[in-house]
């Protein structure tokens, strides 16, 4: 499992996607959050704005992400 180290908490789900360049881009984010392609804690979420905090588990792409601060 990779870390996911950010500086300020909480982050919004499609940012911190974004910003860890899982995806293209914002919109990219947002429509593999809506397409169910994201989990979080291992439950689907279809939340783009859903808050992140250091302890969230993220699947994406066959990969899982812990988030620290």
């Amino acid at each position: 499992m990779k870390v996911i180290q950010i500086k300020q908490e909480p982050i919004e789900l499609y940012q911190l996607l974004k910003l860890e360049n899982m995806v293209e881009s914002g919109g990219a984010a947002k429509y593999a959050i809506v397409q169910k392609l994201v989990r979080v804690n291992g439950e689907v979420e279809t939340r783009k704005r859903k808050k992140i905090v250091s302890g969230d588990i993220i699947e994406f792409a066959e990969e899982k992400f812990q988030v620290t601060t």
